[in-house]
This record gives C-alpha cells, structure tokens and sequence, in this order.
C-alpha cells in the first residue's frame, strides 16, 4: 500500500511508484517495441500485404528549383529517404552506404534512382539540397519544396518528423525524424522497405533480391 512520510517536518512527501506499477510501465513500453519491430518484420517478409499503400503523388522541387513529380521517375526504382541537411549522422551514414550499394549492384544500379527528401524546407533550398546530394556522388538526387508539399510526401510515406528546438536563435533547431528506406517499383508502388543502418554491402544484397 502507498503511504506518505515526512522529511525533517517539510511536510508530507508522497512515496514513489509501486513496483507493480512500475513494471506494468515496463511491459507496456516493452509491448510497443515488439509491435516496432513485428511490423518491421511483417513488411520485409512480403506478408504484409496492406503495406503497398506507402508513397504516392508527390510534387517537389529538384536541386535546379525544376519542379518534379513521382511520375517523373516512372519505370525505375526509386530508393527513398527522408532526411535534412543539417543532420549530424544517422543521414550522412546512410546516404553514404546507399552511394556505396549503388556501385556495388552493377548493372542494376542503371535501374535504380536514390531520392533524398529534405524533412527541413525552410533551411534546405534548391540550392543547398543539389550540393548536399551530389556530396555522396552523382546518383543521388536531392528534393525539398514548401512546408505543405514536404508535410504532404512524409504523409504518403508515413514518416515521422518534428522540429526541435535547440536555442532562440531562428537556425537553433534540429530535426528528429524515422529513418527507413523505401524501395518503391518501376510503377510507382512500394516492394519492400530497406533498412537504413545496413553497411553498402548489406543494402546492396538487400536491394538486389528486389529488383529484376
């Protein structure tokens, strides 16, 4: 049972949690990575029928300000990631292990386009999203737009993004986002999601088992 005790005559302190609560916190915590990491499984396992509804129409712009449009990239692959600029890790790493899968594929690579999709417009322009891309090598095309037209495409794709503030300065902000690869069809549909912490090597057999 909870009960209260006083320190030094300050006054009432409540206990702390019962160590059932406690561990029903756990198990529900627990609960939620499993369910993660199930549906992670479920979508590479192919069962995961419902899935193909990720992606859809998109209207962004290129790293020339050229508005483009999933149609755009109709009979290829496109190997998609969301992601920002100023992102101190998780992207460079990833986008250097896709630049590394793409040499490794061989002649596959010929059918696969790379998209890096900014989840931060205000600071990642045309301009800024060409030469950021083009630092992994010419394979990769970077993308950004408006506020609403990047809300819209993390929407299709079900990504999770959220500005965080860092300071109060109008750049002092970083951007928490998923990270996951999406591997979507010459049609336009989504096959499979890559997973995004895999060496070049890995992505690439991963890739490869995909696309015919």
């Amino acid at each position: 049972m909870n009960t209260t005790t006083t320190d030094g005559g300050k006054g009432p302190t409540p206990a702390g949690p019962s160590p059932r609560f406690t561990y029903l916190v756990i198990g529900v915590l627990v609960a939620f990575l499993l369910l993660g990491t199930g549906g992670f499984l479920w979508m590479s396992t192919g069962h995961g029928d419902r899935i193909t509804s990720l992606g859809g129409p998109f209207q962004l712009e290129d790293g020339n300000g050229k508005t483009v449009t999933d149609r755009d990239f109709r009979g290829k692959y496109t190997l998609v990631y969301f992601g920002y600029t100023f992102c101190p890790d998780v992207c460079p790493t990833t986008l250097n292990a896709v630049a590394d899968a793409m040499d490794r594929l061989g002649s596959k690579a010929a059918k696969v386009q790379p998209l890096f999709i900014t989840v931060d417009p205000k600071r990642d322009t045309p301009a800024v999203v060409k030469q950021y891309a083009a630092a992994f090598g010419p394979k990769i095309e970077g993308l950004t737009g408006t506020p609403e037209q990047i809300a819209a495409v993390a929407k299709e794709y079900r990504v999770y993004y959220q500005e965080h503030r860092t300071g109060p300065g109008p750049n002092d902000y970083s951007m928490d986002h998923s990270s996951i690869l999406y591997l979507m069809g010459p049609d336009g549909r989504f096959v499979a999601p890559i997973r995004a912490d895999q060496s070049g090597e890995q992505m690439a057999a991963a890739l490869a088992k995909w696309i015919s």
